[in-house]
């Protein structure tokens, strides 16, 4: 019997942005963004952009890079832009970018994150993903590295 053909998506179709205006609650012993925090707006971004890609709810699985580069301190916008960069059968890999962005626009990145989330079904299974067919050669790279990424998760 032939199995039903996948949707398939770009990945542009999924992309997702976050806004924050970092306050004292978000700060560290420091006076610098806590690290936690901003792992926690990722998470959120990521699902948000897995969500779309999927048309399903989605969990975190794991996190496959966390890159904190450069701090950032009270009263700073931070932009965070998640994008979907990979697609298996039933997980996705979602590539996180958080930027502090100065008053004149321009932005300095100072973290990034690739995270895999797994789509459910309406009994909270694991479920099958629309297919993912990047556009520009950039995309096809970050197909490439989240595809790598993901093949040495299942190593270990």
């Amino acid at each position: 019997m032939e199995q039903p053909s996948r949707k398939v998506k770009t990945p542009d179709e999924s992309v997702a942005e976050q806004v924050q205006v970092l306050t004292l609650s978000s700060m560290n012993g420091a006076n610098r963004l806590f690290g936690g925090r901003l792992m926690e707006w990722i998470d959120v971004v990521a699902a948000v952009v897995a969500r779309r890609h999927s048309e399903r709810n989605v969990t975190t699985a794991s996190v496959e890079r966390l890159e904190f580069r450069e701090p950032a301190a009270t009263n700073s916008t931070v932009v965070l832009k998640g994008k979907i960069v990979y697609a298996g059968r039933t997980s996705m890999v979602v590539r996180v970018r958080s930027y502090v962005e100065a008053l004149d626009g321009s932005r300095k990145l100072i973290n990034a994150a690739y995270l895999t989330l797994v789509a459910l079904d309406e009994n909270e299974r694991p479920t099958q993903v629309p297919e993912l067919r990047p556009q520009t050669d950039e995309e096809r790279e970050e197909w490439a590295y989240a595809k790598s990424l993901r093949a040495r998760r299942e190593q270990r």
